[in-house]
């Protein structure tokens, strides 16, 4: 039986690549609609994590709080079905609230499976995955894709051929089952999120302004003591590089640093192109994303300009 859309409970999507102003943007639609923040970022996740990810600070948090930060320790795992798993519900405590659920954040496959829903698949093996991580070092992960595009290539042909975390799940769900990731998917009936979503991206007007938001910032996180924190990370939990926490963007250059395979310009250099990579994956995902409204960012100031606040609250109310 089809769904009456217009009967469905509202939320709003607020996505963009890294740096662009998404959580300044929050704020500014908080103090126009009754909303909860939940944060779709796979690094946000982690406890003790507060400068590599830019973690927003306890005044903001205070002022504007946020669901799903702060829930993992660094040496634990957190999947995308975990993450449908703890916003679902959180979603609909919200609208029994009175409020309407924000989601704000760059993790797309994230906002996907929230959006689609997600195939059951088999448990994880750690023999098996450290197998797959102890091959991709030695052989590096183009090959672990091609290996992949030997037994799965539906699912290969979907990934690019440095796309480490998606490679190795695809092979460890192989691996552990004997079929193939893309079997799986295709027998599972999908369960779409069971909202009317307003789907809002910040776009940049130029990828020039982007880029100096990016070196800015994580010259910034230098400044501040990257380096440090994953230091005292590293002292205090049993952490290991391939780990999903340590893959994050900055976390893995610093790792680097600490074991004295790169020095502080190579740190910098690296941080930087690694952040941009970053950049354009979102931007990738979001250009083939369906129903999307792009909020244009001509950067003015620190944060978005006026003009982008008050397009993107316009925007929110004729769709909800």
């Amino acid at each position: 039986m089809a769904v009456n859309a217009a009967a469905l409970p509202s939320a709003i999507f607020l996505m963009g690549p890294t740096a662009c102003g998404k959580t300044a943007l929050a704020e500014s639609i908080a103090q126009r609609f009754p909303i909860e923040v939940i944060s779709v970022d796979s690094a946000l996740i982690y406890r003790h994590m507060n400068i590599g990810t830019a973690k927003p600070d306890a005044d903001f948090l205070a002022r504007l709080p946020h669901h799903l930060i702060d829930i993992r320790d660094p040496d634990e795992r957190y999947s995308a079905a975990d993450f449908r798993r703890d916003a679902l519900p959180l979603m609909t405590a919200i609208t029994a609230r009175g409020n309407i659920p924000l989601l704000v954040g760059g993790t797309m496959l994230y906002f996907k499976v929230l959006l689609e829903g997600i195939a059951e698949l088999p448990p994880t093996d750690d023999a098996i995955r450290q197998q797959i991580l102890s091959d991709a070092k030695q052989w590096g992960w183009p090959a672990m894709h091609q290996r992949l595009a030997d037994i799965d290539p539906l699912t290969a042909a979907a990934l690019h051929p440095n796309h480490s975390q998606r490679i190795q799940r695809a092979l460890e769900v192989y691996y552990c089952s004997g079929e193939a990731l893309s079997s799986h998917q295709a027998r599972q009936r999908l369960e779409a999120l069971p909202y009317r979503v307003a789907q809002l991206a910040l776009w940049p007007e130029a990828r020039s302004d982007l880029h100096a938001r990016i070196a800015q910032r994580f010259d910034t996180m230098l400044k501040k003591g990257l380096v440090n924190e994953l230091r005292e990370l590293r002292h205090n939990f049993d952490l290991h590089q391939d780990m999903p926490s340590m893959r994050a963007v900055g976390y893995r250059q610093s790792w680097d640093f600490l074991e004295q395979r790169i020095d502080n310009q190579q740190l910098l250099e690296q941080g930087l192109a690694a952040t941009r990579q970053l950049a354009k994956r979102q931007l990738t995902w979001l250009r083939k994303w369906p129903n999307l409204h792009r909020l244009r960012v001509d950067f003015d100031g620190p944060w978005c300009s006026e003009r982008t606040i008050e397009t993107s609250l316009q925007k929110i109310s004729k769709l909800l």
